[in-house]
């Protein structure tokens, strides 16, 4: 195992530790209306960050529309398509009955859209990540810290979700392993594989990825953050978020 691969493994398990501590925490400490939706909002703006400072970018220097054009297709059409296959009936009426269980409590569809767009977040930033590295030894690192802030409100911001849709504790606690497993093999994968993969690839991988984060945005967080009653400041993590993110990015 080279120094540089030891160098990997190392800084990224910061940001496996903290997509797991982050959800774990959130999984054990109940949150109120309020602090559920600042932390969807600080997650919505890092998310956007991310798009902004490091995919946008990349997809403008690859330059290649059709390609842009065909992994960003495939990337919104693949999560619409399981958006409405994960709808439950009482979601297509203009009046949803609550779902009910044999106890008669509320019972919510799991969130399988929800989990298959944060999934794809890990995943992309797992390949920065690793892409990173393959860059330099300085850049990874620093993108290491940028992402394990990213990561930790992803990961309270799931658990959080999870939790008010009625996901059994246990079920999360799988749920938050395998992301994180996820972004651990990912960002193996970026540093060893495709920092070799041809540039038509690696746009259709970013242009994919930018559609599903963008979904996972406008589509997920914000509208389970604004489930409950608005306040500017609530508002106003949203931004804090993205400048946090952007700040970290021009460091890197």
């Amino acid at each position: 195992m080279t120094p540089l691969f030891q160098q990997i493994i190392t800084y990224a398990l910061l940001p496996t530790a903290a997509l797991t501590g982050g959800g774990l925490l959130a999984l054990f400490i109940r949150f109120g209306v309020q602090v559920r939706s600042a932390i969807l909002h600080f997650a919505a703006g890092v998310v956007f960050s991310v798009v902004a400072v490091e995919i946008l970018p990349d997809i403008v220097r690859l330059h290649d529309p059709l390609l842009t054009v065909l992994g960003f297709s495939v990337g919104i059409g693949l999560m619409l398509l399981i958006r409405r296959l994960t709808e439950t009936p009482a979601e297509t009426t203009d009046n949803p009955a609550p779902i009910t269980g044999p106890a008669g409590q509320s019972s919510a569809a799991f969130p399988l859209a929800f989990l298959l767009a944060i999934g794809v977040d890990i995943f992309i930033d797992g390949l920065l990540l690793g892409i990173g590295f393959a860059a330099g030894a300085k850049e990874g690192i620093l993108l290491a810290f940028a992402l394990g802030v990213e990561v930790l409100s992803l990961g309270l911001a799931t658990a959080t979700s999870l939790t008010e849709d009625g996901v059994s504790r246990s079920r999360i606690v799988r749920l938050l392993v395998g992301l994180s497993a996820l972004f651990f093999a990912s960002t193996v994968g970026g540093a060893t594989l495709l920092h070799k993969l041809p540039e038509a690839g690696l746009d259709l991988v970013l242009s994919f990825g930018l559609a599903a984060l963008l979904f996972l945005v406008t589509e997920e967080l914000l509208v389970e953050a604004h489930e409950g009653p608005e306040k500017p400041w609530l508002t106003a993590t949203f931004f804090a978020g993205f400048l946090l993110f952007l700040i970290l990015g021009m460091v890197a």
